[in-house]
């Protein structure tokens, strides 16, 4: 088995708050979450581009 992918964050707002995150994740979930995001930005496209077609006038 191969080692996870470790990422970690820390952050301070001011002196009383701070934020920690650590993520572990594996090559495998690594390529299904960029299989998510690809995903979502190419339907994202298409919704862009059907709402601002123009859509040949009816005459009346």
């Amino acid at each position: 088995m191969s080692q996870p992918h470790i990422a970690t964050v820390r952050a301070a707002f001011g002196r009383k708050v701070t934020l920690r995150a650590k993520l572990e994740i594996t090559s495998g979930g690594l390529l299904a979450i960029g299989g998510l995001v690809s995903s979502i930005l190419l339907s994202t496209a298409v919704l862009v581009g059907v709402a601002t077609r123009h859509l040949p006038k009816r005459d009346r």
